[in-house]
Formats: C-alpha cells, structure tokens, sequence
C-alpha cells in the first residue's frame, strides 16, 4: 500500500512533466520516424524459445490486466493472458522469427513472358509499432522477370512475413520490393500499400474514413510509363 502511495504523490508532484513526456512520445510516434528499412531487432531476440517467451508474456499481460482492475477468476477473462500470449508469438508477431520467413523459390522464366506481372489486392494484417493496434488493408505488387520467375502465392506469404510483426508501413512497403529484388535478382520490383491503421482510426484524431498509402518503386518501375501502367493495373476491377 505505501508502494502505491508513494508512486500516486509522485505523480501528483511530477504529473505535469510526465503528461509532457508522453505527450512528446506519442509525437514521436505519429512522425512515422525510423532509422532503417531493417525491424529493430535486438542481438539476443531468439536466445529464448517461443514457449518461454509465451510464458513471460502471459504473466506481463495477466499484470497489465490486473493493474486495469479486472477480476481474471472470472471464466470470460482468466484465461485471456494465455490467449494473447500465443497470439502475439505465433500469430501477429510470428514474422519477427527468421525460421518463419517463407522460401521464395523462383523458377526459370521458360515460357520467356517479358512483361509486368502484377498480384493484386493481397490482404495485409500488420499491428502499428507505436500503439501496437491493428493495420488493416491491401497491398500490390509488381515486378518485371529478368530471368527468374516466382510462385505467385510466395508474393502473398512475403507480404504476410513482413506484415505480421511490429510495423511501420513505409518500412514494411520497401521490406517487401527488397525481399522479392533478392529473390529475383532483378531491381524491377514495386509494392503499392494501402491501409487503415487503428492508431488513427479508433483513437487519437478517430478519423475512421482515412487511409494511408505508401509506395515503392524500383529499377523500370521508376520510369513514369511503367509506373503509369503498373498503377492502371490495381484500378482494374476484379474479374470475380
């Protein structure tokens, strides 16, 4: 009790300062500033299994809701510590584990299809690493084969990899050119992504009908005739 106490005098003392402070945080974060197209990551981030990190994360989440207030004897609630652990390590986050980064296995271009291949509307389900709410919507990609062409479903599980860990969207919009530029040893690669991020949508400013798009454009996608079709390409209706 005196513990409690004495953090309540403190912030009574100091409750301006602190309000600055996180008024600044929060600041920082909706500037969208980052220092690389790499997830900060540190050295020792898989040094534990997942079913340790399970385990920490059950008993931070059961403090988080107990600090909230809420009963966790009742049946609705005990046994959701547990349920958010499992889905932040194996679900939402499991991108953030290299040994789940998908195989992009390309094949040699026999059929000699020189033109832009395009995979449309692929759904994207990312979690914003400023308030860690959820990023819903579609990204498009496109490249041009030098040589090497790519299973059309490893362009979809490339963007989910990237997609389900702590994100910013312009890193996650280039994460995505670099991998398929990578496995297809051509610069010829753009992503389109176009999003709605709960940060804004549910809280804050609550602008429910705003979106963000982010692009990248690489190698032929830089010239503005390439870049004009590779953009008709996504504003075609869908066949079904």
């Amino acid at each position: 009790m005196q513990a409690k106490q004495s953090v309540y005098d403190y912030y009574c003392k100091n409750g301006m300062k602190i309000d600055k402070i996180l008024n600044e945080i929060d600041e920082q974060g909706d500037a969208h500033v980052g220092s690389s197209a790499q997830t900060p990551i540190r050295e020792d981030a898989f040094e534990l299994s997942d079913i340790e990190k399970v385990a920490l994360i059950n008993k931070d989440v059961k403090h988080i809701m107990e600090t909230l207030g809420l009963d966790l004897t009742d049946d609705s609630l005990k046994g959701t510590p547990q349920r958010v652990a499992k889905m932040f390590v194996n679900e939402i986050f499991a991108g953030l584990n290299p040994e789940r980064k998908p195989i992009a296995s390309t094949f040699e271009n026999k059929y000699k299809y020189g033109e832009m291949l395009v995979e449309k509307n692929i759904t994207v389900y990312s979690t914003c690493e400023h308030h860690l709410l959820p990023i819903v919507g579609k990204a498009h990609v496109a490249y041009i084969s030098k040589g090497r062409v790519i299973g059309l479903s490893k362009m979809n599980r490339i963007v989910d990899y990237f997609a389900k860990r702590p994100q910013v969207q312009e890193r996650m919009t280039m994460q995505i050119v670099q991998e398929l530029q990578k496995a297809l040893g051509t610069p010829d690669v753009a992503c389109v992504v176009d999003a709605k991020h709960l940060c804004v949508n549910s809280r804050g400013i609550r602008d429910i009908d705003s979106s963000t798009v982010t692009s990248e454009f690489g190698g032929a996608f830089k010239e503005k005739s390439v870049k004009r079709e590779f953009l008709d390409y996504i504003k075609l209706d869908t066949i079904f």
